[in-house]
């Protein structure tokens, strides 16, 4: 009874008229305009979805209807019942446009998943179809490709089996003759059709072999068209499709696993492959065939440059080949290490080098091959001699990106080569920020992280003379008047740059590698020589690079930094100070506290120059921070009390001198937190060596004279002063109970917060006030 019924409803859906079957659409379309869908539309969509599958050819439906049907079907908001009808009825009707479909894959899952039906139903139509239109097969490829990269798993066994035998076809059997193409047969007689004419090298030879991307002509048949498609595709979609090396099931088992490998090494009788390993066959052939095409020198300018893109694209697919079936490998290589003698000295293909260093990075080991030639060539030459080609820099650091653990570990003159590295930054600094913020912790080792620190701060100069270099190489010494056209300050420049008293100074900044010199004792004179280009944009860009590459630095150097090292990074910190190395100097100190007394004359030298305050205050300020906090003997028993009065003597000293009250006197140029970290500091060192506390209590007493002097009201604000003024009395009051003060001022594990110096949350602040409101109670003749 219900099979009669089913196929009644099947007799009357194969029956249904044209004329009535538009007029039915029309009806499906106003429903599906109204707001709430109604169970109307829905009886209505599969009764349309049983009429376009009861048919053995595709019913013709009304554009708009299938335009609407699409729109529910990419929509993520539209209810699943809605979306898997509208799929299957565009699956069964006249293929619609599939580029309307994959113009945008960035639906959620489920959407994806229907609409990818969709696709490939329609692609599997096309590829199966002999006699199917050479421009749809053209367009379904680029889709079929799309789709395969964003989401590969939707690809059943069978329909990467179908793909490849037809990627097969088109790759390796295209004819060799050029398509036809109409001429001018006179003014009466009309056009006419040419014989078709043999396809022609780049060098203008006939060709000989199969036909390739490098096969030129007049015009092409479409089955070379889809020849050109297929290698334009072919690296994606051995790429990206997971089950391209898995086993299959159609005919692998007719074949016996020792023949399969004998035959993929031999290349014979590669018919008997399964599809998806025969492909990979044809594609390997046909990387060589474009690798031997690439030697002939081309009649045209464009043609070099596709000779050189292929050289690109085929040594890439061979790479991935090679690592899909290792056997492929020992094929492989007399064919790449030709290439590589063939292209190293000829800067023109540097390009073409990174995916030839990937390939040796990738299978020289299992080949036994020595790649250390190649790696030489490729970070000695091309940064120095191709800093300012933007895209290799691009290309060259997403090289050392993707490989940079194994750079690391097997390239000896990776991390040697970081001033090099360092020139597509120096020279591209604004589009390869991010790119290095991820780069520079594989450049820190621990024999070149200090020079690496140098190199970093010396950025800016590293720019400008990259520029100089690029100028200096376009005008000659005879060009005067050129170089005044670029201003007085470049051409000042320019001819230091040429100096042989200056050359030393230059070949160091512009080295290739690590350890080859240094500029440290003439850092000065090198500033001032480029100081007419610190306005530079390219200079400015760099300098602001800096900081952001300290950050990156610091962060990674203290998680692998000995003792040995940190101690000479203090010693960096001290010399340059005038950057921004301020919360490193923190950083540094609280991961190895022993660094103030290891360095303990130069922090001193640094600290008693009140010259110090005036050209880099903050970072002053952190130095005699860092004093008060780490100068004990909790933290190292060499603290001695001889050590403590030194630097108590010296601060001492400063203190005194920046407040000095005096009528003729100009305002502060310093902050009131320098004066308020100064006063803390002497507290917490005469609390270690309790001969101090009367010196100290005396300079703290006076603060309020200071901070109410009138050079000093001009400047500060009524907020400061009261600063000044309360700090010196709770640390005056707390001094006179020296083993509290010893207690609260003793270092605190949290003290290094943002604000330590004013925050009135923070333990010290607390205390203070505490101890100064009970000793304030009971004794009246402390300060008010």
């Amino acid at each position: 009874m219900y099979a009669a019924a089913t196929e009644s409803l099947i007799k009357q859906a194969r029956e249904i008229k044209e004329e009535e079957l538009q007029r039915f659409c029309g009806r499906i379309f106003k429903l599906l305009h109204t707001k709430d869908v109604s169970g109307d539309t829905v009886d209505s969509l599969q009764r349309l979805n049983l009429i376009v599958s009861a048919t053995k050819y595709a019913r013709e439906l009304p554009s708009d209807l299938v335009m609407k049907l699409q729109t529910l079907l990419r929509s993520s908001s539209c209810p699943e019942q809605l979306q898997v009808l509208s799929s299957s009825i565009i699956r069964e009707s006249f293929p619609p446009s599939v580029h309307s479909l994959c113009s945008d894959l960035s639906h959620d899952s489920r959407t994806s998943s229907h609409v990818a039906s969709v696709v490939l139903a329609q692609v599997s139509h096309i590829l199966e179809s002999r006699l199917s239109d050479g421009q749809i097969s053209r367009h379904a490829l680029p889709i079929l490709s799309k789709m395969s990269t964003v989401y590969p798993e939707i690809l059943t066994d069978d329909q990467v089996n179908l793909v490849s035998r037809k990627l097969v076809d088109w790759l390796r059997y295209a004819s060799m003759q050029q398509g036809a193409s109409m001429s001018s047969g006179g003014f009466f007689s009309g056009p006419r059709t040419r014989q078709p004419a043999p396809l022609t090298e780049v060098d203008g030879v006939v060709t000989g072999d199969f036909f390739t991307v490098l096969c030129l002509g007049q015009s092409y048949t479409e089955d070379q068209w889809m020849n050109m498609y297929t290698f334009s595709m072919i690296k994606s979609w051995l790429l990206h499709v997971p089950s391209y090396a898995q086993p299959c099931n159609d005919d692998r088992s007719e074949v016996d696993s020792s023949v399969m490998s004998m035959v993929s090494a031999t290349s014979s009788s590669s018919r008997l492959l399964p599809p998806k390993e025969r492909l990979r066959e044809k594609a390997f052939e046909y990387c060589q065939r474009l690798i031997e095409q690439s030697d002939r020198k081309a009649l045209k300018k464009t043609d070099t440059e596709l000779q050189k893109a292929c050289i690109v694209e085929s040594v890439s697919i061979m790479d991935i080949i090679c690592g899909e079936d290792p056997s492929y490998v020992y094929r492989a290589f007399p064919c790449i290490k030709a290439l590589y003698g063939r292209l190293n000295g000829d800067l023109a293909y540097a390009r073409a080098l990174l995916p030839i260093a990937q390939f040796y990075l990738n299978h020289s080991e299992i080949a036994a091959v020595d790649s250390e030639a190649v790696f030489c060539q490729l970070f000695s030459h091309c940064p120095a001699e191709q800093f300012n080609e933007p895209m290799l820099a691009f290309e060259f650091v997403q090289f050392c990106l993707l490989n940079a653990s194994v750079l690391q570990d097997r390239v000896a003159n990776y991390r040697q080569s970081f001033p090099n590295i360092l020139k597509f930054l120096a020279w591209n600094s604004s589009g390869l920020i991010a790119e290095f913020v991820e780069l520079l912790p594989s450049l820190i080792a621990s024999d070149t992280a200090i020079e690496l620190l140098h190199t970093i701060l010396d950025l800016p100069c590293l720019a400008a003379a990259l520029d100089l270099q690029q100028r200096s190489a376009c005008y000659q010494a005879s060009d005067r008047t050129a170089w005044d056209q670029q201003g007085a300050k470049v051409a000042a420049c320019l001819d230091a740059f040429r100096q042989p008293s200056y050359r030393g100074l230059f070949l160091y900044i512009l080295r290739p590698e690590a350890g080859t010199g240094d500029t440290i004792d003439r850092l000065k004179m090198l500033h001032e020589i480029l100081a007419d280009m610190a306005e530079s944009p390219r200079v400015v860009r760099c300098a602001q690079v800096v900081p952001v590459l300290l950050h990156v630095y610091f962060n990674t150097v203290t998680q692998k930094a000995d003792e040995k090292m940190m101690n000479q990074l203090l010693l960096v910190l001290l010399e340059r100070s005038s950057l921004v190395f301020s919360t490193h100097l923190q950083a540094l100190c609280k991961l190895h506290p022993p660094l103030i007394v290891d360095q303990s004359r130069e922090i001193l030298e640094f600290a008693s120059s009140p010259a110090n305050i005036y050209s880099k205050e903050d970072f002053y300020t952190h130095v005699v921070w860092v004093i008060g906090e780490y100068l004990s003997v909790s933290y190292d028993p060499r603290c001695t009390v001889e050590l403590i009065t030194s630097f108590f003597e010296s601060l001492e000293a400063v203190l005194f001198e920046i407040t000095q009250v005096r009528q003729s006197a100009s305002p502060p140029s310093f902050s009131p937190r320098l004066i308020t970290v100064l006063m803390t500091t002497l507290a917490k060192l005469a609390t270690r060596s309790q001969d101090l506390i009367p010196r100290v209590s005396l300079c703290l007493s006076k603060m309020r004279t200071f901070a109410r002097s009138a050079p000093v009201m001009t400047c500060y604000s009524e907020e400061d002063t009261e600063e000044i003024i309360t700090r010196a009395h709770e640390l005056i009051n707390l001094l006179k109970l020296p083993n509290v003060a010893q207690f609260v001022l003793a270092p605190s594990a949290g003290g290094d917060g943002p604000r330590w110096h004013r925050d009135t949350n923070a333990s010290l602040p607390q205390g203070m006030r505490a101890v100064s409101g009970l000793l304030h109670r009971h004794s009246s003749s402390l300060p008010t």
